[in-house]
Order: structure tokens, then sequence, then C-alpha cells
């Protein structure tokens, strides 16, 4: 699952604190009992356009990786949380908008993954998709 957020408006001393991020990506993993493997990457940019400045950060994790790029001139967030793994994601979009203090928020949740898990999971998909071909019935399986 792909956890995707657009924050807006909020607290934007918290967005250039690079602590603040550096702090979340260390912690937040737990949280959503996923594994860090790395320990966060994190810098302040200082882009050629002001507005474009902000702190960016980036830690892996064993399920996938979470994300977050300020742009505190512009009072926008923008965080990834990506999993191969199912988490609560109205909780993390909740404490989000509680770190950053967001006055508004857009997210999407993306599934992504897999589509089978082994061998033998595909080979039951399959069989099952060609039943359903065979019969015209949905569900229908051949015994």
């Amino acid at each position: 699952m792909h956890l995707v957020i657009d924050g807006f408006g909020g607290n934007t001393s918290k967005m250039w604190d690079e602590r603040l991020v550096r702090q979340f990506l260390t912690d937040y993993p737990e949280s959503l009992e996923m594994t860090r493997i790395t320990d966060p990457r994190v810098l302040v940019y200082d882009a050629p356009k002001p507005e474009d400045s902000g702190v960016t950060g980036f830690v892996i994790i064993a399920e996938s990786h979470i994300s977050i790029h300020t742009f505190p001139r512009k009072s926008y967030v923008n965080i990834d949380i990506f999993s191969c793994r199912a988490f609560d994601h109205d909780r993390a979009l909740e404490d989000v908008k509680k770190l950053f203090e967001l006055e508004d928020t857009q997210s999407w949740l993306l599934e992504r993954g897999l589509e089978w898990l082994d061998e033998g999971q595909g080979m039951a998909e399959s069989q099952a998709q060609r039943a359903e071909l065979e019969t015209g019935r949905p569900g229908a399986s051949r015994g």
C-alpha cells in the first residue's frame, strides 16, 4: 500500500525543523509496525528559487520507504509512506496532520504489490480464472 499525502497550511517552523523530520523518520516506522533498516537521510535544500527550499528526508524500511519533502515558503509538505504490507493509513494521515499542524490535506491510497505471492497462489488464481471463462460464472472452479 502506498499513502501519498499533500499537506497545506500548518506550522512552517516545523516544516523547517530538520531534527523534527529526522526524529519522525527514525521513530515512525516502528509505530506502524514496520522495520527501519537504515538511518534517515535528511537535508536542508537551499534552492535557486527560495520558494522551492525546504527539508527533505528519506528512510528505507524493510517494507519499502517513507519520504518527506517540505516547502515552508509555500506552506506545503508532501509525504509518501510506501509499504508492501498493509498499515493503518487513516492513523498515519492523522499523525502527519498533527505533526505539521496542517490546515488541509489531500491524500491518495494506492494498492501496490505483487499479483501473486508464490507459484502455487498464481496457479490457483489462473485455474479459477480459466474456470470462470469456461463456465461464464464468476467464482466457478474445477474440482
